[in-house]
């Protein structure tokens, strides 16, 4: 049974960027992919030659990468000892990861598989600029790392997620329409003193979306992912690959614009906008109209408390948002036709409410055959998505089989 499956592996774990890879670079994502393999299972999964596979596992291993584990078993008469098979060495070192939201963020500590070790989530308010917001993350990662008692030395890398656009090559926030003071900020210069690795920036709604495919998805290679919470996000999959656009901003649907008909403009957004689905369906907006209509409230905790104690303005304006939302996401449906919709974020809670209104204007509004089979989950990683998410972005750079590749052979 056993051989069947490692024989039954896909050619995805052994490619480089969709082309055949035959370096240690491509044995190596074998290894991360699958359960521990022998040497005559690498031969048999990659058709390499017995000396191609000796050479390769072994410069994985002295680089301490993968280890040999031996197998615990008793030997019978007439059998030889059976052989050792290898596997990732997940303690070689550690990545650290912090998911920042509007008002609170997520770090943590995790090993070279994505494998979170330790977490910490603390409030934070993301308009207070880069420095403030920094120094808190600069905290919780000395605190993460203790807790795992590992030092900065072994840190492989870090990746951050942000609520606003980002130039993912170069890892800053692009003109954020809350993030003051954030735009073209050198984020891998304020980390370089005291890390010396590489670092990855993502969109917060784009790490939710790759935490959520690989963990519960993976066979859905068109998803997407709504976060809903201070703002409105979303992250897109598509063909098994995370979904950027040209320049980043692919999947900024809280900045699309919706009218109601006979409206001049509509509200005015964060961003300076008027009419945005943000403006009337994101977590502030909804305060906004709460406190509007007489309610004393100010976080977005306490919107869903009030939505899930059936306090009928709120519940309203759930409703409202549920279908604002479901129009906006409407055409994307048809356009992108995914096979899942994953909803996280704070508001996700109220999915009650919530969902009512988005299938409702998803199933009315979009092409029959992009429905047929559509499906609408809420986040099965609620408030970890995107610190899981990054972590696994963060492995799989590490890990890309060319650089692999490149530092090994040279």
């Amino acid at each position: 049974m056993r051989f069947n499956r490692v024989v039954g592996m896909t050619a995805l774990a052994v490619t480089a960027g969709g082309r055949p890879g035959t370096g240690p670079g491509a044995l190596l994502a074998l290894f991360r992919a699958g359960p521990p393999l022998t040497r005559a299972e690498v031969m048999t999964v990659t058709g390499l030659s017995r000396s191609t596979v000796n050479q390769r596992i072994d410069l994985l291993v002295q680089s301490g990468m993968i280890v040999d584990r031996q197998p615990d078993v008793v030997l019978g008469r007439g059998r030889g000892r059976p052989a050792g098979s290898f596997t990732l060495n997940t303690d070689r070192g550690v990545l650290l990861v912090c998911d920042i939201g509007a008002t609170a963020m997520r770090a943590a500590v995790c090993d070279v598989s994505g494998e979170i070790l330790h977490d910490r989530s603390v409030a934070t308010d993301v308009t207070l600029g880069p420095t403030t917001v920094l120094v808190s993350t600069d905290g919780l990662f000395t605190e993460l790392l203790a807790l795992a008692g590992r030092s900065p030395d072994e840190v492989l890398g870090i990746a951050l997620s942000v609520p606003g656009p980002v130039d993912h090559e170069q890892a800053t926030v692009v003109s954020p329409p809350i993030m003051t003071g954030w735009d073209r900020f050198d984020l891998r210069g304020w980390f370089e003193p005291t890390y010396s690795c590489p670092l990855l920036l993502e969109k917060d709604a784009t790490a939710m979306a790759w935490g959520e495919y690989r963990s519960h998805y993976p066979d859905s290679d068109t998803m997407l992912m709504l976060k809903l919470g201070t703002g409105v996000g979303a992250g897109i999959i598509a063909g098994g690959r995370i979904h950027r656009g040209a320049d980043g901003a692919a999947g900024d649907i809280g900045h699309t614009q919706t009218f109601e008909a006979g409206e001049d403009g509509g509200p005015v957004c964060r961003c300076g906008n008027t009419g945005c689905v943000e403006a009337r369906a994101g977590g502030w907006a909804m305060i906004r109209d709460l406190v509007a209509q007489g309610r004393e409230i100010s976080s977005v905790d306490e919107l869903v408390d009030r939505i899930r104690t059936a306090d009928p303005v709120a519940v309203a304006l759930a409703r409202t948002a549920g279908r604002v939302l479901g129009v906006a996401l409407a055409e994307t449906v048809s356009i992108l036709n995914p096979r899942v919709i994953v909803v996280g974020g704070q508001l996700a809670e109220a999915e009650e409410q919530i969902f009512a209104g988005l299938r409702e204007m998803i199933y009315s509004r979009s092409l029959p055959l992009a429905t047929r089979r559509l499906e609408l989950h809420r986040s099965r990683l609620d408030e970890r998505a995107g610190s899981v998410g990054l972590a696994l972005l963060l492995a799989d750079h590490i890990f890309d089989p060319e650089r692999i590749d490149a530092a090994l052979l040279a």
